[in-house]
């Protein structure tokens, strides 16, 4: 029999870490820190800065200086080695250090922290991924030429029609993965840099049998600074996922022979 005046069970989310990698955000990283902190008081800060020029790694040393409650820790990496192996530092420091929800958040401020209660409020409710999505019903994209939304919106049925998922938004870089869920992973095998980093995260995620929902978001396009997109990263994910769709659909035939 449960004890009426026993406290309620504590809420998935509450040791949740919000990993912002960085290079070159010295501009919009205190704004995007200080909206996270006022959305999410309670949430741990890692900043991953990957050497920035612009002095981005001691805007953030100031940043976690500066926090009378000691959210906000830097992680100062060797060198520009790409969003993957940034989150994945990131990953392994949460990990290790036993937080129940990892986020995943840019620093240029096109991600509203304002939403993330939203989502860790999906994980709660047992996810084991949610995605800020812009294609979903009330999600949208502010301040994008319409050659960003060609390029993203077909990225995204690429990848649904060659990998076989309903997933909407499957590129998107806001997210809140489980902890437990995110530890089945093999870290070491994730080698996808760039836009592909965010589709093999999921998918790999999928065939562990994980559970993802997607909350709408309102993304908004950089103000201050350059997008980090290149020919070499849209050709990683066009590769990857080509390849990937190509292995479930060997695996799917090979299943049907044996029967």
């Amino acid at each position: 029999m449960t004890d009426p005046m026993a406290p309620p069970p504590a809420a998935a989310s509450a040791r949740t870490l919000v990993i912002i990698p960085t290079y070159d955000e010295r501009e919009n990283l205190p704004g995007v820190v200080e909206r996270l902190l006022a959305s999410a008081p309670d949430v741990a800060v890692l900043i991953a800065d990957d050497n920035s020029p612009d002095g981005t790694g001691e805007v953030a040393d100031r940043l976690a200086a500066d926090d009378p409650r000691g959210r906000i820790t830097v992680l100062h990496r060797a060198g520009k080695q790409g969003l993957g192996a940034a989150y994945i530092a990131g990953f392994r420091w949460g990990l290790e250090r036993g937080y129940s929800v990892l986020v995943e958040m840019d620093a240029d401020g096109s991600h509203p922290p304002e939403r993330l209660p939203a989502m860790l409020a999906e994980i709660d409710a047992g996810a084991d991924l949610v995605i800020g999505s812009r294609y979903v019903p009330g999600g949208s994209v502010e301040n994008w030429p319409w050659q960003r939304h060609v390029i993203s919106r077909g990225g995204n049925v690429y990848s649904r029609i060659m990998l076989g998922v309903g997933i909407k938004d499957i590129t998107a870089g806001f997210r809140a993965y489980r902890s437990e869920s995110l530890s089945r992973l093999d870290m070491d095998a994730i080698e996808s840099k760039g836009y592909c980093f965010q589709i093999d995260m999921t998918w790999r995620l999928l065939n562990t049998g994980g559970t993802v929902v997607e909350v709408p978001i309102t993304f908004t396009e950089r103000t201050v600074g350059h997008s980090k997109m290149s020919e070499s990263i849209f050709r990683e994910a066009a590769v990857n996922v080509a390849r990937w769709g190509w292995e479930k659909r060997r695996g799917q035939l090979r299943s049907l022979v044996r029967r």
